[in-house]
């Protein structure tokens, strides 16, 4: 089975152990090396290994701290990167999504059945991306959607990420997306922290492959099985029960906790 191109670069990843239809725990993968796509891209391959460490408390919750002429440390604002909650999405709990090997599984070399072609510009040429979509992700996003605040986030650069969601989600269920810009690159690995949003962490969810996306907040975390080419996947479809559960939760915590049998 060839690699994806989207795994072929900078992205440390986290294989998941699946149980069907339940939050699993997971197990750190390494990352590939690097070549000509390193800029865009983001490294995924998988390899069994131990459990991801303590995480250390995100950057954004450590005090950004600059000293003023009288001694007096003061903490620096920091933006969201989530604009005001539309009407729409009001009360609901938002849903931090990834793209790759969650949703899609993408490559430079060509794809029969493929579900689309993107065309992404490196270094001044154009390359063609091969583009799959995982089984029941339409399904997936279209009850995603109604039930939660959607939000992208890829530790892959836009140039890449923002057509592949614009073929992928052209029902709009993505409220933002976010990209490799809006990640923390931490101890070699691009986090997703969930603190720099401007959403209640109680009320925020993220899923994705990669445990390592997730370091910073693993509570708040329904990890998924990385997908590549298999037909026969319902991942997806086996997760709609879980979500449909969590988006009545008051607090994500203590219903994840439940559901993980705690």
């Amino acid at each position: 089975m060839e690699s994806s191109v989207i795994t072929q670069v900078q992205k440390e990843d986290v294989q998941v152990s699946p149980k069907t239809g339940q939050v699993s725990r997971s197990a750190l993968k390494q990352p590939r090396s690097c070549n000509i796509f390193k800029a865009l891209f983001c490294c995924l391959q998988a390899q069994d290994g131990p459990k991801p460490p303590t995480p250390l408390p995100p950057p954004s919750q450590q005090a950004l701290l600059e000293t003023q002429e009288n001694g007096t440390v003061v903490k620096q604002h920091e933006a969201d990167l989530l604009p005001e909650v539309e009407a729409q999405d009001q009360g609901k709990i938002c849903v931090v999504i990834d793209l790759d090997e969650t949703l899609v599984h993408s490559s430079f070399k060509p794809i029969s059945n493929a579900d689309f072609i993107v065309p992404v510009e490196i270094e001044g040429t154009t390359h063609q991306v091969y583009v799959l979509k995982r089984p029941y992700v339409d399904e997936f996003l279209q009850r995603m959607g109604e039930l939660f605040e959607c939000v992208l986030f890829t530790a892959s650069l836009a140039k890449y990420a923002d057509p592949v969601t614009d073929l992928l989600d052209q029902c709009g269920v993505f409220r933002t997306r976010l990209f490799r810009e809006s990640c923390v690159f931490h101890q070699g690995c691009y986090v997703k922290d969930l603190s720099r949003l401007g959403r209640d962490l109680h009320k925020t969810l993220i899923l994705d492959n990669s445990p390592a996306s997730y370091i910073f907040h693993p509570n708040n975390a329904v990890p998924v099985v990385s997908w590549f080419d298999d037909v026969d996947d319902a991942e997806l479809l086996n997760l709609l029960p879980v979500f449909e559960e969590l988006s009545q939760a008051d607090n994500v915590y203590t219903r994840l906790d439940q559901l993980r049998g705690h």
